[in-house]
């Protein structure tokens, strides 16, 4: 089953390969899955309008103290999830909800932050997501982007040296080492390269998503991975949309 190898760290081939074995609930389809990332989907929702709410309302403390807890939880959360795929079904729409109120509380800052020089950003960010991701679907379900080997070769390359980077971006940042072209407002062209090829990145690892979920009903895996399918694709969801409204952030810091 090497099809499933990938830079994608929640759907992994090992974590596949372990559930084959416990069908006793039924097995996974394709259908199941889309149906429980649209519920996790609306807790990202649910989360993400309390959160922009206190903002609107001028609770900024409890705002910010949510955004953390949202970062934080989601991290622990999703990492739970990550290595122990049974427990999706019942952390997964938490970790939605968690995420929900981290990303709420950030587009609400970028948002005020932006709302002279570059209105409606994060309308635009999210409208951008969603056609992101439908256009990577028609390329996926057409196979005009096909899945294969050499293809996820590539992209668990880059994920690596992604994840890598941004791990040395991180230890620097605590001895005070400032990297400006990291910044959300920073437009130099490393900066902007950099953030483009991240969201391209982040845009193509749909395809390995859906071909995961897809290969996962195909290869009988257990009901529970529908929410564990669905997980890993929400992950990849967010992960673009933080990327897309970095990009444009970059964009109205030039005007």
């Amino acid at each position: 089953m090497a099809l499933f190898n990938s830079g994608n760290p929640t759907l992994s081939e090992k974590i596949f390969n372990r559930s084959l074995d416990n069908t006793a609930d039924g097995v996974m389809t394709v259908r199941g899955s889309i149906n429980k990332f649209g519920f996790l989907l609306f807790m990202v929702i649910a989360g993400a309008v309390y959160s922009w709410h206190l903002f609107t309302v001028g609770k900024i403390e409890s705002m910010t103290t949510l955004l953390w807890v949202g970062l934080i939880g989601g991290l622990i959360t999703g990492l739970i999830i990550s290595f122990k795929p049974t427990t999706a079904r019942y952390l997964a729409p938490a970790y939605g909800i968690l995420e929900g109120l981290m990303l709420g509380g950030l587009s609400a800052i970028i948002n005020d932050e932006f709302s002279q020089k570059y209105p409606g950003i994060v309308a635009q960010a999210v409208g951008l997501t969603f056609g992101v991701a439908f256009v990577m679907f028609l390329l996926y379900n057409f196979r005009i982007i096909k899945a294969t080997e050499k293809f996820k070769s590539v992209m668990i390359s880059a994920i690596m040296g992604i994840f890598f980077f941004y791990m040395i971006y991180f230890v620097l940042s605590l001895f005070h080492v400032n990297m400006a072209f990291m910044s959300w407002n920073d437009t130099s062209a490393l900066g902007l390269g950099i953030n483009l090829f991240v969201a391209v990145i982040a845009a193509l690892s749909l395809i390995l998503d859906f071909d995961r979920i897809e290969q996962g009903a195909a290869t009988g895996a257990p009901k529970y991975m529908e929410w564990y399918g669905a997980f890993g694709l929400l992950v990849t969801m967010i992960w673009l949309y933080i990327q897309i409204l970095k990009l444009l952030s970059r964009f109205a810091s030039r005007k």
